[in-house]
């Protein structure tokens, strides 16, 4: 591997041993400490365990490694860009309609495996074509602006604690420094909780009343539950609802593969190789999905530790990894995470939600879409338009039945199955994907 010197005067590590264990575990706990806030953040929103989310974004972390032959040094946590699908199909957290939103992210996972093996195939050149910027930037910024009112709603419980997260969160983004402005999410969270706790708005009866360990898995969460007796049409419906979002965080994988190649210096599309990276990715995500926990998706936060502390050793990944499975068996922390006010909630998603679909722009913007063409235009015009507009409608979804089952099309959905159609239709294609120099695109749900 290259030993280039870094901007700060001290050459890159890549085999932790030179650190010694005490230093190691360390690094190790502060990269657990940069994912925290964000995929806790997850399950929270949708109503998922936050015991389990933490199990699987450990789990799920070391299968990628495992997969990806060891060698790129990337954390797995919870993926927001799924937010819209669990709230399209359990619109209120409802547990019983949970596990069928589950479903539907697992069954995404085997798009990751689809594409993995075109690439492996045909190479990513030729594959990524069918999947460019016009495409899926829209999509991204679709997914942002689905998911705005709910950001609202939460704020409105009370203003001014849900000013305090946005507040901490943007001096955190804009004036901080070194870890500081790599956790922004989870500082937002502490400071907010904190003051609504100081106001007396917290109620901690069920932190008191949890144990300290117990099992991060509850069976009744998980997609196998719904075994036999499932309702088919709304597994249908599921996997069509959410399927079509993986077309963007698989941009948002090849978007950190590229970020993190850039950061180590090592061409992790060639070796291991996108289709590695992607099938563990996919892997991770079905894995979690199907014992009740979030999509995984690889987190921009740890790419900024890396950049921070220059240690690139992918084993210090994999202690973080061993330290979120160790936080999954403490209900304590769960139900501390689960009493958090909706207005710290509220402004946290508030400014993620908006960055969602800012980063569909900036990955427009950044790969340079030229919207002189016409193609360009109407592409984008109708992912937008069916996207949102199906969502805020009467109908809140097209449904039509096949035999005697009923299938429901979200918005999102449809936007993006139509924008997919139109681009390979269309004449006039001008995306050209290059593995050969792996830059950023830009495509990062995390704050």
């Amino acid at each position: 591997m290259s030993k280039e010197k870094s901007g700060i005067g001290h050459e890159p590590i890549y085999d932790a041993k030179k650190l010694g264990a005490s230093k190691t575990l360390l690094l190790g706990a502060q990269h657990m400490f940069a994912m925290f806030g964000a995929t806790v953040l997850v399950p929270v929103l949708t109503g998922l365990s936050v015991s389990t989310t933490l199990l699987f974004a450990g789990v799920g972390t070391l299968l990628f490694h495992l997969l990806a032959k060891g060698k790129v040094p990337a954390f797995l946590g919870s993926s927001f860009a799924f937010l819209a699908g669990y709230w399209a199909i359990a619109p209120g957290k409802e547990p019983e309609l949970l596990p069928y939103a589950c479903f539907g992210v697992a069954c995404s996972g085997i798009l990751y495996f689809i594409l993995s093996a075109l690439i492996k195939i045909f190479g990513s050149n030729k594959v990524m074509k069918f999947f460019p910027p016009i495409v899926t930037g829209p999509i991204i910024i679709a997914i942002g602006l689905n998911l705005s009112q709910s950001a609202i709603d939460n704020c409105s419980a009370d203003w001014f604690i849900a000013l305090v997260a946005i507040g901490v969160i943007i001096i955190c983004n804009i004036w901080g420094k070194g870890m500081i402005r790599i956790i922004p999410i989870l500082l937002g969270v502490v400071v907010s909780y904190t003051a609504a706790a100081l106001m007396g708005n917290v109620d901690f009866t069920a932190v008191r009343e949890a144990a300290w360990l117990g099992s991060p898995i509850e069976w009744r969460r998980t997609v196998f539950a719904l075994f036999p007796g499932a309702d088919t049409s709304l597994l249908i419906t599921s996997a069509i609802t959410i399927v079509p979002i993986a077309l963007a965080t698989m941009v948002e994988h090849i978007g950190d593969v590229s970020a993190i190649s850039s950061t180590v210096g090592v061409n992790y599309m060639k070796d291991p190789g996108l289709h590695r990276t992607l099938f563990g990715d996919g892997a991770a995500t079905m894995l979690a999905s199907l014992f009740g926990g979030p999509a995984n998706t690889t987190y921009g936060e740890n790419t900024g530790v890396l950049t921070l502390t220059k240690v690139y050793d992918p084993m210090v990944i994999r202690l973080a990894a061993v330290f979120a499975i160790l936080f999954s068996f403490c209900p304590k922390i769960a139900a501390l995470i689960g009493c958090m006010p909706a207005a710290t909630m509220g402004g946290v998603s508030l400014v993620l939600y908006g960055m969602i679909s800012a980063v569909g722009v900036r990955n427009i913007v950044e790969t340079h879409v030229d919207f002189t063409k016409n193609r360009n235009v109407i592409i984008a015009a109708l992912i937008l338009v069916l996207s949102i507009g199906i969502n805020y409608s009467s109908l809140g979804a097209i449904t039509f039945t096949v035999g005697a089952t009923a299938i429901s099309l979200s918005g999102l959905a449809t936007g993006s199955l139509v924008g997919i159609l139109l681009n390979a239709i269309l004449p006039g294609k001008d995306y050209e994907y290059n593995e050969d120099t792996p830059d950023d695109t830009g495509v990062n749900f995390e704050v």
